[in-house]
């Protein structure tokens, strides 16, 4: 049922936790409903240089929520608040349409956290 992408992002998660100095956050979803993910980032220069999660859910959440964090690490904020969950799921080795919530759960809580890190930022 799921590809080879997803069960190793599953079994093996990658940035899992929390950044406590953390220049952005945010979170999706709540336990009460299941389904929860937690992003805290680092930025450096308008760059993510660290991405760790928590989440609450199935398989395809965490590894929703995994990849989210190996793709966004690097990349300039404009860049990674434009991704997508086709992105996601396309890294993932596709979703099925039904598990497509994950990915796009994952590509909010990244816009929601670059929005929280621009919104702390002196203009």
């Amino acid at each position: 049922m799921y590809t080879p992408q997803v069960t190793d992002h599953y079994e093996n998660p990658r940035n899992v936790g929390t950044i406590s100095d953390a220049d952005g956050g945010a979170t999706v979803g709540s336990p009460a409903s299941g389904e929860m993910m937690k992003l805290t980032l680092k930025i450096v220069d308008d760059v993510i240089v660290a991405a760790k999660f928590r989440a609450f859910g199935c398989p395809t959440a965490i590894a929703s929520a995994s990849v989210l964090t190996e793709l966004a690490i690097g990349t300039h904020i404009s860049a990674a608040a434009e991704m997508t969950a086709v992105q996601l799921s396309g890294a993932l080795g596709g979703l099925p349409e039904d598990k497509l919530r994950y990915a796009d759960a994952a590509a909010n809580v990244l816009k929601n956290a670059i929005t929280d890190f621009l919104s702390k930022q002196e203009v």
